[in-house]
This record gives structure tokens, C-alpha cells and sequence, in this order.
């Protein structure tokens, strides 16, 4: 367990001093702070732009904007914030391959199955705190705008996303357990996110597939409820769950 633990410590060090702990969390408060901010400013645009479309011939109407504004730009920049964080969290793995330090922990006696506990439970651990600090900031500052009353079940519809983000944590793991280059995780990690999502749009199967997590936008209408989501939940925890199992049985095989 102090092997763990002190393993741990060493990859929250390492986030901090790769810069990727602040650029992380900088990136998650603006996200925070920009969805309720550009449905804010929102008249302000249409206004702008109102002359020009005349003269085409377009006639802008009145425009509303309340908290499912606010709330409608926070899902919209999701996939924005998903790609980031794969992006600069693909190479947690393939980075010690290539620089060759995990020879001189494992040949030491450090367990395998520690390196792969030990990572997802920091990079799991980073993406909750930064996804939640950015759901917070929104529900913040939306609430103080606007009257968040008529919005349905806002924390079940962040809870998806959440997850969504979990499972790409985990396929992360699963693609860089046998691989070495950070272009194979970041291609493998893409393509099943590619295959689910097709499969949701040409099959009944669509509703339980980890993609359907990313419609819960649809919750704050009321034109979806919490149990049309269960099923997709589920299939994700299971998912992720055996993909870090997997992970740690390729891992354990890999030449590092």
C-alpha cells in the first residue's frame, strides 16, 4: 500500500511540474466561465450581426435567453472539453515508454498492476475535480443570471458527461496497455468513440452504448427522463471496468 500511495504522489508531482495540472485546470474554469458568458452576450451578438443579415434579407426576431441557454452552450462545448483532456492525457503511458522510466521501478520490484492502479486513480481523481469545478462555475454563475428553476434534473444531466469522461479515461489505459505511440492511443481511443457513436445512430442498441450519455442535454427539457439514461450508464461502468482489467493483463505482458 506505501508503494502505492508513494506512486501516486509521484504522478501528481509529475502533472504539476509538466505544467499539465494548471493548464488543465485554467482551460476547465474558462470552459466554466464562457458558457454562461456567451449565452450572455448572446442579444448582444444578434444584434451585431442584425444589419448585415437584413441586407441579405434576413430579419432577425426577438431573442430570449435564460438558463437552458446557459445551460444548452455548457453541452455544446462538451466534446470541445472531452478532446482537450484526451488529448493532453493520451501520453500518460506512451511518455514512459519512450523515455524508458518505468525500467528501473519495475526491475526494483514495483508491481505492474500499481503502475496501472496507481494512474487511473490519479488521472480519474484530475478529471472529476476539473469537470466538476467547470459544472460548478456554470450552475453558478447561471443561477445568479437567470431563474434556474425551469431546468430539469441539472445534476443527473452532468453526471453523463462525467461518466462519458471516465470511459474515455479507461480506453485511454486499454489502447496505451499495448501500444507505444501516443498516435495509436489517440487513433484507437477516437475510433471506438466513432464506432459507438454510428452504431447509436443505425441501431436499437444506441440507447445502452456509452455515446447515448452525451444526449442528456435532453434532460433539461424534459424531453428525456433519468431512466431512458440507465441503461447507457451500466454498459459504461461495465465497459470501464473491464477495459482497466484489460489493461493491467496487457500491461503485464508488455516489454516496457
Amino acid at each position: 500500500m506505501r508503494v502505492l500511495t508513494a506512486f501516486i504522489q509521484k504522478e501528481v508531482v509529475e502533472l504539476y511540474r509538466t505544467g499539465k495540472l494548471a493548464l488543465l485546470l485554467i482551460l476547465f474554469i474558462l470552459f466554466g466561465i464562457m458558457n454562461p458568458a456567451m449565452a450572455k452576450l448572446t442579444p448582444w451578438l444578434m444584434e451585431m450581426s442584425a444589419e448585415s443579415l437584413a441586407e441579405s434579407g434576413m430579419v432577425l426576431g426577438e431573442v430570449t435567453v435564460d438558463a437552458m441557454t446557459s445551460w444548452a452552450q455548457f453541452y455544446k462545448n462538451m466534446l470541445i472539453v472531452f478532446i482537450v483532456f484526451v488529448i493532453l492525457s493520451s501520453n500518460i503511458l506512451t511518455n514512459e515508454y519512450q523515455k524508458g522510466t518505468l525500467i528501473n521501478m519495475l526491475t526494483k520490484g514495483l508491481s505492474r498492476w500499481k503502475v496501472i492502479a496507481a494512474k487511473t486513480f490519479v488521472m480519474i481523481a484530475f478529471w472529476s475535480i476539473c469537470y466538476w469545478i467547470h459544472f460548478g462555475i456554470t450552475y453558478g454563475y447561471t443561477v445568479y443570471f437567470w431563474d434556474n428553476s425551469i431546468v430539469s434534473h441539472t445534476v443527473m444531466g452532468a453526471l453523463c458527461p462525467y461518466l462519458f469522461g471516465i470511459w474515455l479515461i479507461t480506453l485511454i489505459f486499454f489502447w496505451s496497455s499495448f501500444v507505444k505511440e501516443n498516435i495509436g492511443v489517440l487513433t484507437g481511443t477516437g475510433a471506438i468513440v466513432l464506432v459507438s457513436y454510428l452504431t447509436g445512430m443505425i441501431s436499437k442498441v444506441g440507447k445502452y452504448l456509452p455515446t447515448q450519455l452525451l444526449s442528456s442535454g435532453e434532460l433539461l427539457t424534459g424531453a428525456t427522463q433519468p431512466s431512458d439514461y440507465l441503461g447507457a450508464i451500466v454498459v459504461t461502468i461495465g465497459i470501464s471496468v473491464v477495459c482497466i482489467i484489460l489493461s493491467i493483463l496487457f500491461f503485464n505482458r508488455k516489454n516496457v
